[in-house]
């Protein structure tokens, strides 16, 4: 029996018709707009890439983009398909190319809601891979010296002044790393020299941060050294002066950023997906439904259907499908030839 079969006159053949034409032209928009927001997610990953430890979460953008694409492709064909239904002479044509049209597009749509599933699956990794990569930035900071790492202050500079952080969890990260280049540093200076003697790694440890952590918002001029200590500065408590510097760690900012994009490419992809679903099965009902129309009667009534049998007879007749098919592949597959074994040379028996 066949599943889910509603008779289908000629005007509603036609309305059908009109319908998923228009309804494959907003399908296409929308695998447009998918490719677009594709784009932009792998710009923004391409452009932090520096502060992340690992690339897992590009295959989002990946996915999106080609599916984007895709769907593109996918709905042009299903509105020219509309198109020529009502058109005995250009739809046969059509026969042959539909079965694996469909079994494409159900594959790409498909991969939407994995996608989707995989925008919200990859989230703690990615925090996690901000929270390394940032932690060799800074570590990195001073080093404008050594290819590959010469514009790691710079990235570094301008990360905290666009997204008002400061450090990886907050400005106390500065602390446990030397972000001043040795060149800077006056080694005769007995302050520099007891402080690096002072460190088991010989690092220019300093309770100060970068200009970059300073906060345009603060009535006062910025603190960045000494930072803890109250009496190196006139009317200063530390504890209170939350204004001086940015409180909030880049890791967290980076994370709400980019948990912002991702979150809204979800409900986006969805949709997608459903008006992607839509298309393809009114697309079903509409190519069934002319398998019975004739060139001389185009107005009769016919039925169309989703599957010409039940979900299990048609998983079973697909099983036996394929095992025919690997059957035949088996069969006509070359024997291997033997090859002579060499012959062992004779032992003399004592």
């Amino acid at each position: 029996m066949a599943l889910l079969k509603i008779k289908l006159p000629f005007q509603k053949r036609v309305r059908l018709a009109q319908g998923l034409w228009l309804l494959s032209w907003v399908a296409m928009f929308s695998g447009a707009v998918t490719f677009a927001v594709g784009i932009l997610l792998k710009t923004e990953l391409v452009r932090r890439e520096e502060v992340m430890h690992n690339s897992d979460i590009h295959i989002v953008p990946n996915l999106l983009m080609v599916l984007g694409l895709a769907s593109v492709g996918i709905n042009v064909c299903a509105g020219k398909v509309c198109q020529d239904s009502l058109d005995t002479a250009r739809f046969p044509r059509w026969k042959t190319f539909l079965v694996p049209f469909f079994c494409m597009s159900l594959f790409f749509t498909t991969l939407l809601m994995i996608t989707m599933a995989l925008s919200f699956i990859l989230q703690p990794g990615l925090e996690e891979s901000l929270k390394l990569g940032l932690k060799n930035g800074i570590r990195f900071y001073k080093d404008t010296d050594i290819p590959g790492r010469c514009f790691q202050k710079e990235t570094i500079d301008r990360l905290q002044m666009e997204f008002q952080c400061c450090g990886n969890s907050n400005y106390r990260d500065w602390f446990e790393v030397q972000w001043v280049n040795n060149r800077y540093l006056d080694f005769t200076s007995k302050d520099v020299k007891d402080r690096v003697r002072s460190n088991v790694d010989g690092r220019y440890l300093v309770d100060g941060v970068p200009f970059s952590c300073c906060n345009p918002a603060s009535p006062r001029p910025c603190i960045q050294y000494q930072l803890l200590d109250n009496t190196a500065h006139y009317n200063y408590e530390y504890q209170t002066e939350e204004l001086n510097l940015y409180n909030s760690g880049c890791r967290q900012a980076l994370l709400n950023h980019f948990l912002g994009l991702m979150n809204a490419i979800g409900p986006g992809v969805l949709s997608v997906f459903l008006i992607q679903m839509t298309v393809l099965l009114g697309l079903r009902y509409l190519q069934t439904s002319m398998q019975a129309v004739g060139e001389e009667n185009m107005e009769v009534e016919t039925e169309g259907y989703i599957l010409e049998k039940g979900v299990k007879e048609t998983v079973k007749e697909l099983k036996e499908k394929m095992a025919k098919f690997l059957q035949v592949q088996v069969d006509a597959a070359p024997e291997p030839t033997a090859e002579a074994a060499p012959e062992k040379a004779a032992t003399p028996t004592s």
